[in-house]
């Protein structure tokens, strides 16, 4: 079963599953002639039919057709569309929508935020295992559709970002350089403050990426992320030893403006 999905996902994923199954045996079509004719190999069909991965809506279509299902099997497409979140950051994404400030500290990537959608899709690609056309659309829709979030002016926004993501150039040089000068536009927003981190040894920027979320009653929110896990909380020793981090980190990272000339370089080295 796929990483990062919901459970009632995968719920959708099986019961969808068992019907092109019993619908195929009914029409006595047999595995192979529908991943034949779906242009799809007999594990990849296999492990559709068995809830393992999401039916695609080709493979809904082609099934209807063949075994004349009379568009039962092809409208349960709607069910079957990726979400938008990784089911561990629905919460995360949930209270990032209500939250009067965000500090967010990412040393590898671009944040999300601030990501063009060409750096998104250049991320999605290279994720592993790899993610079908459809999942990655609806992932870039909901990870653009939070940037809607910046745009409203009183709540305030503060990314700092380790060298190595500026340096990093995902996508290639041209899709780099868009996504630097992007940086530099959002970065001249009265609610945006964008800082980077250079490469300065130890110190609390070597522990990982995090984001400090400050809610509506003003309490502080910590939201980690790694591979395939993400964890919200609110446990004040384990939220103040991120408050203490995150004020290093802006201490020792470059002012707003030294941040901007430092991008201009970057942006002039491409």
């Amino acid at each position: 079963m796929a990483t990062g999905e919901s459970q009632q996902a995968q719920q959708n994923w099986r019961y969808c599953g068992g019907q092109i199954k019993l619908w195929r045996e009914s029409a006595g079509v047999t595995r192979q002639g529908l991943a034949d004719e779906a242009g799809y190999d007999y594990e990849y069909v296999k492990s559709m039919e068995c809830g393992r991965r999401r039916p695609t809506l080709r493979l809904l279509q082609i099934a209807d057709q063949m075994c004349r299902a009379g568009g039962k099997l092809t409208a349960a497409h709607e069910f079957m569309k990726p979400e938008r979140f990784r089911s561990y950051a629905e919460d995360y994404v949930r209270y990032e929508a209500d939250a009067i400030s965000a500090g967010c500290y990412q040393p590898l990537h671009i944040p999300g935020l601030l990501q063009t959608e060409e750096t998104m899709r250049a991320l999605l690609n290279a994720y592993l295992p790899p993610l079908d056309d459809e999942t990655i659309d609806e992932r870039v829709a909901g990870r653009l559709g939070r940037q809607a979030l910046m745009d409203k002016r009183t709540r305030a926004f503060s990314f700092v970002i380790g060298e190595a993501a500026l340096r990093n150039p995902v996508g290639g040089g041209d899709v780099h350089k868009r996504q630097l000068l992007w940086l530099l536009e959002l970065g001249g927003a009265r609610n945006v403050t964008i800082q980077v981190l250079l490469f300065v040894g130890a110190g609390p920027g070597v522990d990982g990426p995090f984001v400090l979320l400050e809610t509506v009653e003003h309490e502080l929110l910590v939201y980690e992320e790694g591979h395939e896990t993400g964890r919200l909380y609110a446990d004040a020793d384990k939220v103040s030893a991120i408050v203490q981090r995150h004020a290093m980190i802006l201490r020792q990272a470059l002012s707003p403006d030294e941040s901007a000339r430092f991008i201009t370089e970057l942006v002039e080295e491409l």
